[in-house]
């Protein structure tokens, strides 16, 4: 008996060795050329709350991408993370946003029977095979190639629970049940979407490529077309140039898609940009984390580092923004307090843990003022003392899962003069942020939701290295 227990935890721990740390599907974890940008355009959505505690917003992403849907005439690629109506607890106040891009898709589609139009999304979005959604079915009825992410095919992240899955669990599929409710929203699933979705990974990525008159543009966001996000703070980067090519070959790498499905656009005519003064970058996966820990490195006296994020976690680039900060370098830091998902309370883990320890080390840090939405952002800005300007944003979290080569994520990065109009826009996006001008009330100090609780502290670093948490 002791003999079959050893060969049985010996295998489960080969699997989960193997498939924490197996190669990489090619064309992932992707670092391309910094090529110069024609047109770079940063767009947010902000929300606050005025003087008499009545909660605003002023959204600016999705319509963007509407707009960029409606001009459209030869391809639409898009890659999101959550199309979807699920609603956890939250009863009201959402934009119907899964309707509302289903519906500009297929009008498009109608208008233009020969536009071709690709949506690769998470599997997520049908609770992993569960049900069936009702979007994504209307999508592929009018001839839209709709691919569903293969996450087998990525690393595992949660190192206790996906070697027992793999071995036992994962034989026996994934299908339609009624025997649990919707962890996410209405309806009824089988107990394997649970089991399938303990693994806690995804293609986290959102982004939407479409032509534009002899052009091709990008938009690259932390935003997804989700009822229930769609309050939340979000930023956008909207570009064209050459670097539109290699977004395109980033997509083509996913898990699931067909070879050759976007070969046509592969090397579209995104334009030449010889005046341009500022670069767009496309980083993916684990070379987002090597980007930040480079700019971070070098950051020192003079110079600010503003961030705004929604998970922060990653111990490497928590010491990287101590130390640039002990340099001297100014800093401000906001995050999502951690306390809303969906209409159910949190606790805080992980983004309470991490403020308190650069608070420790002199890091001033605010929290986002969220009324039951989230401030969903993942933005690093830095305003260099020699006058040149770095951003960086898209659908990365700053943690192992979104980091370390587990989780699909892409960024765009983009660099050049600070004085140029991409850089002032983003400063003053966090400007209103940190300093709730105008009486919105955008933030709020950090003693608002303190925690100094040790054993909340050690749960957060056990579910950062274990990978037993969903961030």
């Amino acid at each position: 008996m002791i003999s079959i227990l050893f060969i049985v935890l010996f295998v489960l721990f080969g699997v989960g060795a193997y498939q924490a740390r197996k190669k990489l599907p090619p064309g992932l974890s992707w670092e391309g050329e910094q090529y110069p940008a024609c047109h770079c355009e940063f767009l947010r959505d902000l929300t606050w709350v005025d003087a008499h505690g009545k909660s605003h917003s002023d959204q600016q992403i999705m319509d963007a991408v509407f707009g960029m849907i409606r001009g459209a005439r030869k391809l639409i690629l898009m890659d999101m993370f959550l199309i979807n109506d699920f609603a956890g607890a939250v009863t009201d106040g959402m934009r119907p946003l899964a309707l509302e891009v289903t519906t500009a898709l297929l009008a498009r589609k109608d208008e233009l029977p020969g536009l071709r139009i690709v949506l690769i999304t998470d599997p997520v979005n049908t609770v992993y095979g569960g049900l069936a959604n009702p979007y994504l079915e209307r999508l592929r009825s009018a001839g839209v190639t709709v691919v569903c992410t293969d996450l087998d095919r990525l690393r595992d992240s949660n190192l206790l629970y996906s070697p027992f899955w793999r071995v036992l669990l994962r034989p026996f599929g994934c299908g339609q049940g009624i025997l649990l409710p919707n962890p996410f929203g209405a309806g009824r699933v089988s107990l394997r979407s649970y089991l399938r979705l303990l693994n806690f990974k995804a293609n986290h990525r959102k982004l939407i490529v479409t032509d534009h008159g002899e052009r091709y543009s990008a938009l690259v966001t932390s935003a997804n077309p989700h009822d229930a996000s769609s309050a939340h703070g979000n930023v956008a980067l909207r570009f064209s140039g050459p670097a539109v090519r290699e977004l395109v070959a980033c997509e083509e790498s996913v898990p699931g898609v067909a070879q050759d499905l976007l070969a046509a656009w592969r090397n579209n005519e995104s334009g030449r940009c010889p005046e341009s003064t500022v670069t767009i970058q496309v980083l993916t996966e684990s070379r987002v984390k090597e980007a930040v820990l480079r700019e971070l490195r070098n950051a020192g006296e003079g110079d600010r580092v503003d961030l705004v994020m929604f998970y922060l976690s990653d111990r490497r680039i928590i010491r990287a923004l101590i130390q640039a900060r002990q340099r001297g370098a100014g800093m401000r830091i906001l995050l999502d307090p951690n306390k809303d998902s969906f209409g159910r309370v949190r606790n805080g883990i992980p983004n309470r843990q991490t403020a308190a320890a650069l608070v420790m080390a002199g890091v001033e840090v605010r929290w986002g003022n969220t009324q039951g939405e989230q401030l969903h952002s993942k933005l690093l800005l830095l305003e260099r003392a020699d006058g040149t300007g770095f951003l960086l944003l898209g659908s990365a979290n700053f943690t192992r899962r979104n980091l370390d080569d587990y989780n699909l994520e892409l960024d765009a990065a983009a660099r050049g003069p600070s004085q140029d109009k991409l850089f002032v826009e983003a400063g003053r996006y966090v400007d209103q942020l940190w300093s709730n001008h105008g009486q919105k009330i955008c933030s709020l100090e950090y003693s608002r939701y303190a925690d100094h609780s040790l054993p909340r502290r050690i749960l957060s670093r056990w579910q950062e290295v274990s990978g037993m948490s969903t961030f």
